[in-house]
């Protein structure tokens, strides 16, 4: 695994100097890394609380300095183990409002649930809205997420939703990566990722291309063919996460099968279940290209493939125009 730090020219750079005092930051277990880079990028430090369980898995939080009168985000990546991770969040949730808080803002890097977002079938669970009202329910007066599976999951949530996105930080990356006056074309992983690849192929001045999938059942899909022109081209499938790794790595050998010169995966989320990490480092990929909106597992780390970007500036550039009443969007503008 190789970690790297980018300079963003999208971003405009802080203010020297701490951030207001009136700004608390919280990292819950499930992305601890990630809140202490933001506490870095803003100039403080996270705050303190008694997070732990009990003997039966219980979660207890204890909030051990004050907040009261202060404007409160909490950063949690809802990513394995999803329950126990969500839960926690809700609780520290609890804990804020219960301190008297002014405001509390549920940072999710990574938000679980997010692909049950509507019924395939007959009598299945919208399990992200369920998720969305305990959210607002537990007490949080607003939400911060990065790359949700699909947009219109913001109007899910009752209360305030900024969504952030990570292509600045990949764009960064592959600007400085791919061969240089050489032809590169960017490949959406089924049809449903079109506009993603489209926001990529534009700032990159590039065409895209479709890989047909199939999906049969849940972590399962089948790759058909590709929809464009990847031959003699170096192609970057881009899309907002990875888990199983089977249909991502079926589109990457379809793509060099159908001529494309070099293959790389650029996805936001690392969710990386099962088999995941053993067939990106058995695959045709020149590099998997994620964020740390999830922290990697340790035999990912030690993949020579797997490239680790940190979105902790976005994160901390939102959460300071957030307390500022400045505009979030103007950030990717």
């Amino acid at each position: 695994m190789v970690a790297v730090t980018l300079d963003l020219p999208e971003i405009e750079p802080l203010a020297k100097g701490p951030c207001d005092s009136k700004i608390k930051l919280f990292g819950g277990r499930g992305n601890l890394g990630l809140a202490e880079e933001i506490a870095t990028y803003l100039g403080t430090r996270l705050g303190e609380a008694d997070v732990k369980n009990f003997a039966d898995g219980e979660v207890y939080v204890r909030i051990n300095e004050s907040i009261r009168g202060a404007d409160v985000f909490i950063i949690q990546s809802t990513c394995s183990p999803v329950n126990d991770n969500l839960m926690e969040m809700l609780i520290m949730v609890d804990a804020m409002k219960r301190a008297s808080a002014n405001s509390i803002t549920a940072v999710i890097p990574y938000f679980g649930y997010a692909r049950q977002d509507r019924k395939t079938v007959g009598r299945e669970a919208i399990s992200a809205k369920l998720v969305a009202d305990l959210i607002a329910t537990a007490g949080a007066h607003r939400v911060l997420a990065m790359d949700l599976h699909t947009g219109q999951l913001q109007g899910f949530f009752n209360i305030l939703t900024d969504h952030l996105y990570v292509t600045p930080v990949i764009l960064n990356y592959l600007k400085r990566q791919l061969p240089k006056n050489e032809d590169v074309v960017i490949v959406s992983p089924d049809a449903g990722g079109v506009e993603r690849a489209r926001a990529y192929a534009k700032k990159l001045n590039a065409p895209i291309a479709i890989i047909d999938k199939r999906r049969s059942a849940h972590n399962q899909a089948q790759v058909f063919h590709i929809i464009g022109d990847v031959k003699d081209r170096h192609a970057v499938i881009v899309d907002d996460m990875i888990d199983t790794g089977g249909t991502m790595c079926a589109g990457a050998q379809l793509l060099i099968d159908e001529g494309a010169k070099s293959v790389r995966a650029a996805a936001a989320h690392a969710v990386f279940s099962g088999p995941a990490i053993e067939r990106l480092n058995n695959s045709c990929f020149e590099e998997v290209i994620v964020t740390n909106t999830i922290p990697l597992q340790p035999e990912a780390e030690g993949s020579q493939k797997i490239v680790q970007l940190s979105v902790a500036p976005i994160l901390g550039e939102a959460i300071r125009r957030i307390h500022d009443d400045e505009s979030v969007s103007r950030m990717f503008e």
